[in-house]
């Protein structure tokens, strides 16, 4: 891996660690409050909210930008979002402005893959920093839970500044003071990150040009035989994936009768997983052989029903890690391949941006999906069950439309897959 890779992927790790756990500390802020239920699984789409707002802008602005700067900026909104919440702001429009800050961080962090590896090292570089990313999300959902337990908490609420008030007065506040920290070391690496040799794109126009030009892009990665699966797959399972970090909170409330710290280390669990799969298939797997795991995809959602079935933690624990291992094994190919493709048809940053916009929304869409299910009174058992059935009905339209493209398009679908694996190669 080429110089600046790894400062790439430290900071990429702290900033992740800090996303994770902040998670639990607005749940169990929520929870302390006395929120109502479907709050909880809402904060999955508010985080989501401005990946599909700002969606024709961050792109565009990462590709205008040194993307290291832009990365220091977006981290620096991320630590606005904590100071809302500890100054009472309600916690689900604080993490909405979290996710304002995640919104411009990943266009610049993905869009730097490109600029720096060659696309042999592509589904390797993904593998890594996914790796690397679901690694930090168990750590930060981990450290999330015991900085809101009985034993850290205390310790942290003792600690105070002379002559100072704080007016840090509860568990979950001392944890996000702790949780600014990581941001700010975050923001320190992002400052060593270095340029690359890709030309930077000038913002051209105004609103109304920006959103054409991303509507543009949009259609046009639709319109590719081969962007338009890896999108949709991709799209799916990260709807799925970030949702089931929540879902996982309700499951094991209801099934186990777990709080918030216990059940955060069922969801550090799932992306123990999701590790192990990542790394097996940036091992095992090129990119002209991606869409091959897309079968998988249907069992995911299937998996997620056998979760009803689960009431005990050591059945639950290795079901779990199945669970995270399968999403994380299908999300890897399938993001080097759209990455891949996006990069030749519009460049990295407007690429990752359109990735962004269809991914987020599809949390948005499947988060309020969740919740509403809950909002209205379905128990979490039913909402899984529903939630499940839903996903796997979906992956199997998407095995059909491949397979529909591959017999109409076949020649087309053959020699875009030629040069993923000339340049694999």
């Amino acid at each position: 891996m080429k110089k600046g890779f790894s400062i790439i992927m430290a900071a990429q790790f702290f900033s992740s660690l800090a996303d994770n756990a902040l998670l639990v500390a607005a749940i169990e802020l929520l929870k302390l409050h006395g929120a109502p239920t479907w709050q909880v699984p809402a904060l999955a789409p508010m985080f989501a909210l401005f990946y599909v707002v700002l969606a024709p802008f961050v792109g565009a602005f990462a590709d205008a930008v040194p993307k290291g700067r832009v990365m220091f900026a977006s981290n620096a909104v991320k630590i606005v979002g904590c100071a809302m919440m500890l100054v009472g702001v309600q916690p689900l429009l604080a993490y909405a402005i979290v996710g304002l800050g995640a919104a411009a961080y990943s266009p610049a962090k993905y869009g730097i893959l490109t600029e720096l590896l060659p696309p042999s090292q592509l589904v390797r570089g993904n593998g890594w920093i996914e790796g690397l990313t679901v690694g930090s999300i168990i750590l930060g959902i981990l450290l999330g839970g015991q900085l809101v337990g009985p034993r850290l908490a205390p310790m942290l609420l003792r600690f105070d500044m002379p002559y100072i008030d704080t007016g840090v007065d509860n568990p979950p506040e001392a944890a996000i003071c702790v949780i600014v920290v990581f941001y700010v070391i975050a923001a320190i690496f992002n400052l060593r990150i270095p340029r690359t040799d890709s030309p930077l794109q000038p913002l051209r126009g105004g609103f109304a040009a920006l959103v054409r030009d991303f509507a543009q892009c949009n259609a046009r990665l639709w319109a590719d035989k081969l962007g338009q699966i890896t999108l949709a797959t991709t799209t799916l399972l990260w709807g799925i994936f970030s949702n089931l970090r929540v879902i996982v909170f309700a499951w094991a409330a209801a099934a186990l009768g777990y709080g918030t710290t216990q059940a955060s280390n069922l969801a550090g669990i799932v992306i123990v997983g999701s590790v192990i799969g990542a790394v097996t298939a940036s091992a095992t797997m090129k990119l002209d052989r991606a869409t091959a795991v897309i079968p998988l995809g249907i069992g995911v959602g299937f998996l997620m029903i056998g979760l009803n079935l689960l009431t005990n933690v050591w059945i639950a624990a290795p079901f779990l890690v199945l669970l995270g291992a399968v999403c994380g094994f299908l999300i890897v190919p399938m993001n080097a391949l759209l990455q891949h493709r996006g990069h030749n048809l519009m460049g990295s940053g407007r690429s990752i941006a359109v990735q962004n916009f269809n991914e987020q929304a599809c949390i948005l869409g499947t988060g309020a999906f969740y919740a509403g299910m809950t909002r209205f009174g379905l128990s979490a058992f039913g909402a899984i069950a529903i939630f499940g059935l839903t996903a796997a009905a979906i992956m199997e339209l998407i095995r059909r439309w491949h397979r529909h493209n591959g017999i109409v398009h076949r020649e087309e679908v053959e020699r875009l897959l030629a040069i993923a694996r000339n340049e694999d190669d």
